[in-house]
């Protein structure tokens, strides 16, 4: 549905444009967003190398499963089918701690792992776990305290103050993450019933 909306779009405008004897800005338009879109897609490699660099660094070190260990309490309340030694919790930890920190990309790896490592603990492979309909939720709503992605984009786009959106991210993604854990439990609940 949403590739028939983008279509309609960029059909109505190449339409309009055309009709309107403005085609050429088309064009130009398009160049200029695919070498804008180049240009930030490589400045955001640096940033992310960096960041994907630490997290497997922090896996190799032991520290995954030390955070594991600390966050034990909450994931085990937001994930109660798993085992405390479960290696899908390592990979959970880290998603969350690169969605944290606005590192979408650097969290993506750290996704697939999780979601790889609770389909090898799924009774039922053919149907989603709780434990995966769980950190979907929650990969999908995340706080975010410092969206370093979008202020890296920012500064490229040379905003004046690249950083004032932390505040408003923070309760927004707080407030996602709330209802995300809210209604999970709530299917949960009426589940078991």
């Amino acid at each position: 549905m949403v590739n028939l909306i983008w279509l309609l779009m960029l059909a109505i405008g190449i339409i309009v444009a055309a009709l309107t004897g403005h085609i050429e800005n088309v064009t130009v338009s398009a160049m200029k967003a695919a070498e804008l879109g180049v240009e930030v897609a490589i400045e955001l490699i640096g940033v992310m190398s960096l960041w994907l660099g630490l997290m497997r660094l922090a896996e190799d070190a032991g520290l995954v499963k030390g955070i594991a260990r600390i966050f034990g309490p909450v994931i085990g309340r937001l994930f109660p089918s798993l085992k405390p030694e479960s290696p899908a919790l390592g990979a959970i930890i880290m998603n969350m701690s690169a969605n944290i920190l606005g590192l979408g990309n650097a969290a993506t790896p750290f996704g697939l792992k999780a979601m790889e490592e609770l389909q090898k603990e799924n009774p039922t492979p053919d149907v989603a776990s709780p434990a995966m309909c769980t950190f979907l939720a929650l990969n999908t709503s995340c706080i975010t305290l410092i969206p370093a992605t979008i202020i890296g984009v920012r500064l490229k786009a040379n905003s004046v103050n690249a950083t004032e959106i932390i505040g408003t991210t923070i309760i927004a993604t707080g407030c996602a993450m709330t209802v995300a854990i809210f209604v999970d439990f709530l299917i949960r609940y009426r589940r078991k019933k």
